[in-house]
């Protein structure tokens, strides 16, 4: 039985301007076939057993030649393989995936176009220039500056181009920017008509120059401005002082490494996202109820027989949710906590709010040592404490708890497994150099991901690490991180997402990280 290929547009970088077919697409292949502008992070999504292949191609660079890849399109489908070619902006825009498609139907193979969102007005609206605006361009025109090299006479007729439409759009056009400008201004363009190059658009490391027909080939050298880049002419560029958005947000050029666990990484993810950074998910541990009979029973008793304690102490959003499903498995009525509740952090709180119990301890300071003085404070001689925790949780709390005499049981809820889920992916990414920055929300996480390096066979993870900015949620994971011989850059005022996310804004990125990408 023979298999289908996809020719599928990624769109212009940004991992989230994909279509949801083309998602889809990436996540059902056996065989992915990606080009040099596709993001990891859509990559990510590839299922675990699926084949990867690298067809990337640069300026007088190809890893495979369109031969080649023809060839591999139609060789896996044979096989029965489900193939994704996955392509930037749009397959059938400059992408080759008309003479891909001839190919297949050649070989009588089944395939589907996923059209991309194109670079061509992506970019240039992440720029904050659009292609049309009805005070300044009704038409734009579209061009490759790049033909095939064997072509002995060039299609562009520039004296019909130059006055084509308002806007005019340059692909692959970088190394030829002398030559568009002035065949343009020779056949007739005003040589004060404003340009603008967006390099990497719509990804961390965008970067716009501007200048005029006149200029801009001096400016593009005197920059090293490098492809890949999209070029817009026309009076349309002159919006963009008035109407550029994506660098006026926080977090731009920031392309963040998030190691939480899935569950938890959602709302982080979003809000870098909302302030205009790239997140990059790494979950390198993943959280599970306990399982094993012998813990299970040690639970199941303290739970049982909960009403003997006087306090339950939760320390986490995850112990919170653990213990109410163990309670629900065990169809254990809530109503029988007639007990005080305290919590370690305005998210744990949050948690218990959600399940109607308000909890009568809040320290300001999120750690396990700061609760510790609030209850003893509080607790009357003989009261008992139960602390449902993670099974790596630190003993902190209910030593001090026993030291000053009382009665502490801290029971495991859950554990934390570590994940290698996107390990190669992310590798490859800090080799790279395409993350700037690395977040840890817990020293389960700083651990935990310095494993998943080296399972990955990173022989020395802080010197990787360390390549990037790393920001910490508290000072207990910053310490945790420094016996790793990771270097902190910056740590939360408070051991909470907000206040980290506000770390990330006032982290400063040289320019040289986003020019740092060589053509």
């Amino acid at each position: 039985m023979r298999g289908k290929v996809f020719l599928v547009g990624a769109g212009p970088g940004d991992p989230k301007l994909v279509t949801l077919k083309a998602l889809e697409a990436v996540q059902r292949a056996d065989v992915v076939i990606y080009d040099r502008l596709v993001s990891p992070v859509l990559l990510m999504h590839v299922k675990p057993t699926a084949e990867k292949i690298y067809a990337g191609k640069k300026k007088s660079v190809h890893t495979l030649t369109q031969d080649q890849i023809n060839q591999l399109l139609v060789d896996y489908a044979l096989q029965g393989k489900t193939v994704t070619r996955l392509k930037g902006g749009d397959p059938t825009v400059y992408g080759r995936g008309g003479e891909e498609a001839e190919v297949l139907m050649r070989h009588g193979i089944d395939y589907e176009i996923v059209p991309g969102i194109s670079s061509i007005y992506a970019v240039p609206a992440y720029a904050g220039i659009p292609v049309t605006h009805r005070d300044y361009a009704s038409s734009f025109f579209v061009a490759t500056g790049h033909e095939r090299p064997d072509k002995l006479v060039s299609s562009l007729k520039w004296d019909h181009l130059a006055h084509a439409a308002d806007t005019l759009i340059f692909l692959m056009g970088v190394s030829r920017i002398d030559v568009i400008s002035e065949q343009l201004i020779r056949h007739g363009r005003d040589p004060d008509t404003p340009v603008a190059l967006i390099r990497w658009g719509t990804r961390a490391e965008q970067r716009t120059l501007v200048g005029t027909l006149r200029d801009i080939a001096r400016k593009v050298e005197e920059a090293g401005f490098l492809p890949p880049a999209v070029i817009i002419i026309g009076d349309v560029v002159r919006l963009r002082d008035k109407l550029a958005w994506v660098e006026k947000r926080p977090l731009f050029g920031k392309r963040i490494l998030v190691t939480r666990s899935r569950a938890q990484a959602g709302d982080m993810i979003r809000r870098i996202e909302e302030l205009g950074g790239e997140a990059v998910p790494f979950p390198v541990l993943q959280i599970e109820p306990i399982r094993d009979a012998g813990r299970l029973a040690v639970l199941d008793q303290a739970l049982r027989s909960i009403e003997r304690y006087d306090w339950i102490v939760f320390t986490s959003v995850n112990a919170v949710e653990q213990m109410f499903n163990r309670l629900r498995e065990l169809r254990i009525d809530v109503r029988r906590l007639g007990t005080k509740v305290a919590a370690i952090g305005p998210q744990t709180a949050s948690a218990l709010l959600d399940r109607g119990i308000v909890p009568e301890e809040l320290p300001e300071k999120y750690q396990a040592e700061t609760l510790a003085d609030h209850l003893l404070a509080r607790l009357k001689p003989g009261e008992r404490v139960l602390i449902p925790r993670s099974s790596s949780a630190r003993d902190v709390l209910p030593d001090a708890l026993r030291s000053a005499g009382y009665e502490a049981d801290a029971v495991d809820v859950y554990d934390n497994v570590p994940s290698r889920a996107h390990a190669g992916w992310v590798v490859d990414m800090l080799e790279s150099g395409d993350i700037s920055i690395v977040t840890f929300a817990s020293s389960s996480a700083v651990h935990y991901c310095v494993e998943a390096l080296k399972m990955s066979g990173v022989r020395e993870p802080e010197q990787l690490l360390n390549r990037c900015k790393v920001v910490c949620i508290g000072p207990v994971t910053a310490d945790t991180a420094r016996q790793y011989r990771i270097e902190v850059s910056a740590t939360a005022q408070e051991a909470t997402i907000a206040s980290m996310i506000d770390t990330l804004c006032g982290i400063t990125i040289d320019d040289a990280w986003r020019n740092a990408r060589e053509e």
